[in-house]
């Protein structure tokens, strides 16, 4: 054991030296992360005047809102979302360069979604995903980012077994389990390593292990597995045809949009896929959660004619494999807990920050220590016997 022990601190400490940069980028921009949905939002509409001119005023149909969006962009939009709150107002998505707000009852233009926050997030985003490699070098990025994530997940998880004390007093108990004061270099590193990477070692798993999932296929594919399920196949991309001039047919919509607001009585924000045939059916993204809570989402379709329900599609309806992958998506955020699980999400990054600061210092207090020993040991073979 004493063996099995040293070899394993040996490969956790020379992970942690390889993959110790590329963690800490992706933690630094985890914790930037946290809250992009809220901050980005809240930036964007804070200052929006989405209430109604008067109590008794009514919401514009569909093709109103659409045609005053389209009048601030020369676009074809692609979707509108509504919020539950009587003031918020009326999303008109152009793809996913370009949020046009409305006024749901005046139909004025009050904003678009360009704004700083939105282009931070996006570039924080690429170095957390990819290193900020753009284009084809994406790949190479993201492979790296990857990898680290692997070796990131060793490293959390032997660091559990080199935590465990060899003897449990209450000494060897504290020095691992508490923030001491008064520690200076070495023992404060020591002492806040084992410290945090206790306190954080469950949902750090949790983070890091759905990071693995989602960098690669077969880890993903491994989910499907562990419930008996086969991995869904990923269709190759159809080879561009001709180009085809694209337009909306939005006759019907709005009796579908108030049985889209009754399927769930409890939404907080849904979004119609704004349809370019006039025999497709209409297609909603009914919300009761936080934007980031899989298991609070469904999609409904309805008939565009007579108005049935063509498919109703919880998250319930999944099979476990696809519930479970999905979980995992956004259980890397901490959004599948909402609000708090963002911030878990965001406190065992800042951690994961200092665990490899943390980490590399003892490391390289351990390489100078050693470089020393070394020094004097070659100096002592080196002089004389008589001049000793």
């Amino acid at each position: 054991m004493k063996l099995f022990r040293s070899l394993l601190f040996w490969l956790h400490l020379s992970t942690g030296v390889t993959a110790g940069v590329v963690v800490l980028i992706m933690s630094i921009t985890g914790v930037l992360l946290t809250y992009e949905k809220q901050i980005t939002r809240w930036a964007e509409t804070h200052a929006l005047d989405g209430a109604p001119p008067s109590g008794d005023a009514k919401p514009l149909d569909v093709a109103t809102l659409v045609e005053r969006a389209r009048s601030a962009s020369t676009a074809l939009p692609s979707a509108i979302t509504w919020r539950a709150a009587a003031d918020a107002p009326v999303e008109v998505a152009f793809g996913r360069e370009r949020t046009v707000y409305l006024n749901a009852y005046t139909g004025a233009v009050l904003g678009d979604g360009a704004s700083v926050p939105r282009r931070f997030f996006r570039a924080v985003t690429d170095w957390h995903r990819w290193l900020g490699r753009e284009g084809p070098r994406r790949a190479l990025g993201k492979k790296i980012t990857g990898s680290a994530n692997v070796g990131f997940l060793f490293i959390v998880v032997s660091g559990l077994y080199l935590w465990w004390p060899r003897h449990w007093t209450s000494r060897t108990l504290r020095s691992v389990t508490v923030f001491r004061r008064g520690l200076r270099s070495k023992a404060r590193d020591f002492n806040w390593h084992n410290v945090i990477g206790l306190w954080s070692w469950a949902p750090l798993v949790i983070v890091v292990a759905s990071g693995v999932v989602i960098s690669f296929p077969w880890a993903s594919n491994l989910v499907y597995r562990a419930v008996g399920e086969s991995a869904p196949t990923v269709r190759p991309p159809a080879a561009p045809g001709p180009a085809a001039v694209a337009t909306l047919d939005l006759s019907g919509l709005d009796a579908l949009v108030d049985r889209a607001r009754q399927r769930s009585p409890d939404w907080r924000s849904i979004t119609l896929t704004l349809p370019t045939k006039p025999d497709a059916p209409a297609t909603f993204a009914i919300d009761r959660g936080t934007g980031g809570q899989p298991q609070k989402r469904g999609e409904l379709q309805l008939d565009r004619r007579s108005g049935e329900e063509v498919r109703w599609q919880p998250f319930s309806a999944g099979t476990p494999g696809r519930r479970l992958r999905t979980i995992l998506r956004f259980a890397h955020t901490g959004e599948v807990l909402g609000i708090g699980g963002q911030t878990i999400a965001g406190l065992v990054s800042l951690g994961a920050v200092v665990l490899v600061y943390t980490g590399l210092a003892l490391t390289l207090r351990r390489f100078v220590k050693w470089r020393r020993r070394r020094h004097r040991f070659g100096h002592e073979r080196a002089t004389p016997a008589a001049t000793r």
